[in-house]
């Protein structure tokens, strides 16, 4: 976005066209040729509609959204989960400001950086359209300001740019910009406390490779994995994953080694429930720890079945109606021509492979897992 744009964005004029249309298909204001500027107030529009759930604050002072950067923000609801408070925090990444607004109302005072001109300026908009009057929006890099501050913070919180010039992802801390871990003996200076937030690809294990003393938290929402969250403030290392409105598991780092998997057993029919662990507990490699003395678990990747319900944990429950080993001939009679919902955890085929191989579609008249435990694939039918 140019200066340019934001400025007619932001003028009484656009606003106002916004505001009127805000429920309008965008396509047809694009295509209404009585509107000034009616490509920026439909893109705007289409912006602020998708916004909706992910960004409903900004969505509802109708925020400006610059494309690239609303792309890369957070949730609303992944930015208030962050585990961090106190009086002062430096946000070293500032971008369309959806962390720098959640830490807002933890910290009494907010120092941000952002290097790009235009969304300094865009970011400050929106602040103060959203009521954050605690935040400072310092146009400069991370590094520049590091290199001449005096200040000291009680936290820093930090969400590397994870693309490159040529817009290819990046996962590892070190490609990131600011580079977190160049960095680092100069962040321990300026702040007590430290939270990096990571790619959901991110691999948890590197954390603790990189940094002393680190907790690391994966966080879920909607069953899709959202971010992987590093906390260096000196505490037990620990592992945390987490599915908003689902629930949480943490385990020490050190005991991780401890929990073991199920021996594959000879039959399957003892079990009347089976629980598929959230992709939180997948990603942190859990799934064993989590389950421990609850139910069976033969992979960090599979299923947990036990002859119990289970109760207040990180994933989804379901009675058992039947179990099938995938070569059992009955089990394509059964599902052939039917519409099920496919569930599938360390499974070596696809879901379209799953619905060419037993002539069946995508739907929702029953539920199956399908599963690897030990050699055996086998397909689950739920309740």
């Amino acid at each position: 976005m140019t200066l340019e744009e934001f400025e007619i964005l932001t003028s009484d004029e656009v606003l106002q066209a916004i505001e009127q249309r805000i429920e309008c298909n965008p396509i047809d204001i694009a295509l209404d040729k009585h509107l000034e500027h009616a490509s920026a107030v439909a893109t705007q529009v289409k912006r602020l509609q998708r916004a909706r759930a992910k960004l409903p604050s900004y969505y509802a002072v109708r925020a400006t959204l610059p494309p690239r950067a609303y792309e890369q923000s957070s949730s609303e609801q992944c930015a208030m989960h962050k585990q961090l408070a106190g009086v002062s925090v430096l946000d070293l990444t500032c971008g369309l400001g959806v962390d720098t607004l959640a830490l807002s109302r933890k910290f009494s005072r907010v120092v941000s950086l952002e290097r790009d001109p235009v969304l300094a300026s865009v970011t400050r908009h929106n602040l103060k359209l959203l009521g954050a009057e605690n935040v400072e929006v310092l146009c400069t890099s991370a590094e520049e300001y590091l290199a001449t501050t005096t200040e000291h913070f009680d936290w820093i919180f930090a969400d590397p740019d994870r693309r490159s010039e040529r817009g290819e992802k990046m996962v590892l801390l070190e490609d990131c910009s600011p580079n977190m871990v160049a960095l680092y003996p100069r962040l321990k200076e300026v702040a007590d406390n430290i939270c990096i937030k990571c790619s959901p690809l991110f691999d948890t294990a590197e954390a603790f490779r990189k940094f002393n003393n680190c907790s690391v938290e994966t966080v879920s929402l909607g069953g899709e994995c959202k971010e992987v969250n590093i906390y260096i403030e000196g505490r037990e290392p620990q592992l945390t994953a987490t599915a908003i409105g689902v629930g949480s598991f943490t385990a020490e780092q050190k005991s991780l080694e401890s929990y073991n998997f199920a021996p594959l057993p000879t039959s399957f029919d003892s079990y009347r429930y089976i629980t598929l662990p959230d992709v939180a507990l997948v990603h942190s490699r859990l799934t064993a720890a989590a389950f421990t003395g609850k139910a069976d678990v033969w992979s960090n990747s599979g299923v947990a079945l036990s002859i119990e319900p289970q109760q207040d944990v990180v994933g989804r429950t379901f009675g058992i109606d039947a179990i099938y080993e995938i070569g059992n001939k009955e089990l394509k009679k059964i599902l052939k021509g039917q519409r099920i919902e496919i569930f599938r955890r360390d499974f070596p085929l696809s879901n379209s492979e799953i619905c060419r191989k037993f002539s069946v579609k995508e739907g929702a008249n029953s539920r199956w897992c399908f599963t690897r435990i030990g050699a055996k694939l086998l397909a689950i039918k739920m309740r």
